[in-house]
């Protein structure tokens, strides 16, 4: 599944504002379009690392309206999140994850931590372990007047 959300981009005074209407909470400025977009995914990620320090769900992307900009998460983030929501879900501990994968709570904290790199192997295991299956899908880039804006993989809906 896509972890793609909606954005919702506004003319605050000289400024484009970014907004994303799943996550409130997630929100930046830019100086133009593209300049708000650049900056948009890293909101983005911060915000959805502050569920995760408050123990809260993962808001879930709505569908976005006919062409509506959408931000990507990256697939490093994707996949750490549906861990930590897999895991609330079903009610499993960061102890009970560690046994199940035969390793120390303290490699589980850093596999949820937005900001550690983990190893595809290990995440591929803890989200078999959760019941979900690791897809990854390889997709061309496509032509963009900026090309910052293709690797932060922000589609048209």
């Amino acid at each position: 599944m896509l972890q793609a959300y909606p954005v919702i981009l506004t003319k605050g005074g000289d400024n484009i504002i970014a907004e994303f209407p799943d996550v409130p909470e997630a929100m930046t400025i830019g100086i133009n379009k593209e300049n708000a977009l650049e900056w948009a995914q890293d909101a983005l990620v911060v915000a959805l690392s502050g569920y995760l320090d408050e123990r809260k769900d993962i808001p879930q992307p709505s569908k976005p309206k006919p062409k509506q900009m959408i931000v990507v998460l990256p697939p490093l983030v994707a996949a750490k999140l549906a861990i930590y929501q897999a895991m609330r879900n079903q009610k499993v501990t960061q102890a009970d994850l560690a046994e199940k994968l035969h390793c120390d709570a303290r490699q589980i904290r850093r596999l949820l931590d937005l900001d550690q790199h983990s190893r595809m192997d290990f995440i591929d295991d803890a989200l078999h372990e959760l019941g979900k299956k690791l897809v990854i899908d390889i997709q061309p880039i496509l032509p963009s007047k900026s090309s910052r804006l293709n690797e932060l993989r922000v589609r048209t809906g």
